[in-house]
């Protein structure tokens, strides 16, 4: 296989990155371009003893990093930052060729967040501290050690951003890191192992591998010199994941998706209610926080789904390179069956198809609204990953709450009302890491984020990452009794 491939116009090396080089396998997977089917070329499959070798390099550089003092680990990681700014173009271009996401949001949001995720971690890094006290006159002082080396299985629909909210946060906890980027989309990995190199980051401190799934992924999550697994994917694949870990109780931090409300309530500003709505739509509807159930109350629900209508059949759905799209394709062939495999069953079972119901040409599917569903159905109950949703309605708050928090996920939640109370009233009821009142996605990285049930374990962000990344010590001395070495 060639080390190397042109996407768009930038190489990009196919090997694996592991202990500061770049490691061929035997074994490769094609890896195409959801925009046109194109294969973009054959990437190195690795195994378990491709894995072995990323978490040997990461234990042997994590005495070192670990032992570099915060304002030098912040410096390299700020160097990260500059490196992916100066590559924003090359970045963005090459992730919408191999996910399909949109050109204009990588380089107007995706990007620049991946920049942002290193420079917040290095600079939280510095403040980072716990108030010293005391004990029956014993000093107290809470510590932040390195854990070791992490392993960090990221997903394909933001395969950079995604990553470095991961990476980031790790390395500057001192850590190691083997990362392990979805198979469907894994270019833009290779591209930051390039840009750490060149940033000054030791050898070993940030592994890269590629592969398939469990061939590679058993190998990587269940080494006894792994310290910590950060996973963001499937609930089959997290448990998968946790009985590997078991054996050597390995800290998990896991997010797994969700079947997030939307609430519009009657007194709510119904122009903005749309707005929300309609930007579910984003990324072709293949967002892990997607507001996928439209709860509307009864007397406005009429009034906003024609409005809704109107506004979501006038989005342009075609190539993501066009700065005048507003959806692309979806990921893969076989997400694309399994969508579709939804909307024919709900179909089936009694759904109306208001908008869309249908594919499209290659890898697109068409902006989908779904109302007539029971609440126990299949698609309201199951996580799609694509651009369908469900309209329902409901007579008061109560009913509201109770089918907004009726599935086996609560990973977010998006509520309109123009009614202070209510909101306080509704937010507090609902299960869900996260729930925003009159607004979509508006992200802190100093907040928490993660999933109550199904949708995760743990929480990141801030200093909610520290605490994953580290192992938090409590040294406690006792009053004087010291030698005078003098």
């Amino acid at each position: 296989m060639a080390d190397k491939i042109v996407v768009a116009g930038v190489s990009v090396d196919t090997r694996h990155w592991i202990g500061g080089e770049r490691v061929a396998s035997a074994d490769t997977f094609t890896d195409n371009s959801p925009i046109d089917g194109a294969a973009l070329g054959e990437i190195a499959r690795g195994g378990p003893v491709e894995a072995r070798a990323a978490v040997a390099a990461a234990k042997a550089a994590f005495p070192g990093w670990a032992a570099t003092s915060r304002a030098e680990r912040a410096r390299l990681l700020h160097a990260v930052a500059d490196g992916v700014e100066k590559r924003i173009e090359e970045l963005a271009i090459v992730e919408t060729t191999d996910n399909g996401a949109l050109l204009r949001s990588h380089r107007r949001g995706v990007m620049p967040r991946v920049a942002h995720n290193f420079r917040f971690f290095a600079d939280w890094l510095l403040t980072l501290e716990h108030e010293d006290f005391e004990t029956r006159g014993h000093a107290n002082h809470v510590s932040w050690d390195p854990a070791g080396p992490c392993v960090l299985i990221t997903p394909w629909n933001a395969p950079l951003m995604l990553a470095t909210w991961k990476v980031a946060p790790a390395l500057a906890a001192g850590n190691t890191v083997v990362l392990k980027p979805a198979e469907w989309s894994p270019l833009t990995a290779s591209l930051l192992a390039d840009i750490a190199a060149e940033a000054g980051l030791p050898a070993g401190v940030l592994n890269v591998v590629q592969g398939y799934g469990a061939e590679i992924g058993d190998a990587l999550t269940s080494d006894p010199d792994v310290r910590r697994i950060s996973f963001t994917g499937s609930v089959p694949t997290a448990e998968r994941i946790a009985v590997s870990a078991a054996a050597n109780l390995t800290p998990l931090s896991l997010e797994l998706g969700g079947k997030s409300p939307l609430l519009v309530f009657a007194d709510a500003d119904l122009d903005l209610a749309v707005d929300l709505a309609v930007e579910q739509y984003d990324n072709a509807g293949q967002v892990c926080l997607a507001a996928t159930r439209f709860l509307v109350e009864e007397p406005v629900a009429e009034e906003f789904t024609r409005r809704f209508v109107e506004k979501a059949t006038a989005l342009k759905q075609g190539d993501p390179r066009d700065e005048a799209t507003d959806i692309g394709p979806n990921i893969h062939p076989r997400q694309l069956e399994k969508i579709d495999g939804f909307v024919r069953r709900a179909i089936a079972a009694g759904a109306r198809a208001v908008i869309g119901g249908h594919r499209e040409d290659g890898q697109y599917y068409a902006p989908t609204l779904l109302t007539d569903v029971a609440q126990d159905s299949e698609i309201v109950q199951e996580e799609v990953f694509g651009p369908v949703l469900t309209l329902q309605t409901f007579a008061d708050e109560e009913e509201a709450v109770r089918l907004a928090n009726d599935t086996r996920f609560g990973l977010a939640a998006t509520l309109a009302t123009g009614d202070r109370e209510r909101a306080e009233r509704v937010t507090a009821r609902l299960v869900a890491g996260t729930v925003w009142v009159n607004c979509f996605f508006v992200r802190d990285l100093q907040a928490p984020f993660g999933g109550s049930r199904l949708s995760g374990v743990g929480r990141e962000g801030g200093t909610w990452s520290f605490d994953f990344y580290c192992d938090l010590k409590n040294t406690v001395t006792a009053p004087g009794g010291w030698k005078d070495h003098g």
